[in-house]
């Protein structure tokens, strides 16, 4: 039990926007008791995310061309990798995603949602669910150009989803 109350729930952040989201629920989360830390996806190697059993929840962008900030994309890179196998995070990690785009970037704006304009946190969610990672929220979709309206209602659910989490590592 003390090593879930010494590493906490790390939020590991790709982009600006992803960055500031990620503080202010590290900060919610500390007056909720919740001991959470916030990480640059540049330097996610240092998490040993693949080793160490973590729950983490992913907030990254989408930028021009469907494409992750580029602070994120070795991050994105190591997580996309064929080589891995099926259970490469089973049993270590847990995890969300919420997905930062934003619909003025698409060239196509007539029909945009939320859900065109987050092409990266959508195949991160994939992939980290095919290589055994445990999602314990479903994840959640934001488009700027709407003023990210979907976010604060995710973040609502995440709270207990977390609090579970964390009651079941104990």
């Amino acid at each position: 039990g003390e090593f879930w109350t010494m590493v906490g729930v790390a939020v590991l952040y790709g982009g600006e926007l992803a960055c500031e989201i990620a503080e202010r629920l590290v900060k919610e989360g500390k007056e909720k008791s919740v001991e959470m830390s916030a990480h640059d996806m540049a330097s996610f190697q240092a998490l040993k995310l693949a080793e160490e059993p973590r729950i983490v929840i992913f907030v990254i962008q989408t930028v021009e061309n469907d494409e992750p900030p580029e602070s994120a994309g070795s991050c994105i890179r190591f997580f996309k990798r064929k080589t891995h196998s099926e259970d490469l995070l089973a049993g270590k990690m847990s995890f969300t995603v919420l997905a930062i785009g934003d619909s003025n970037l698409l060239l196509d704006r007539q029909t945009t949602t939320a859900k065109d304009c987050n092409k990266v946190g959508q195949a991160l969610d994939t992939r980290l669910g095919q290589i055994g990672g445990r999602r314990f929220l479903p994840r959640g979709e934001g488009d700027e150009r709407t003023g990210l309206t979907e976010v604060e209602p995710w973040v609502a659910l995440l709270w207990p989803a977390l609090q579970a989490e964390l009651e079941t590592r104990k």
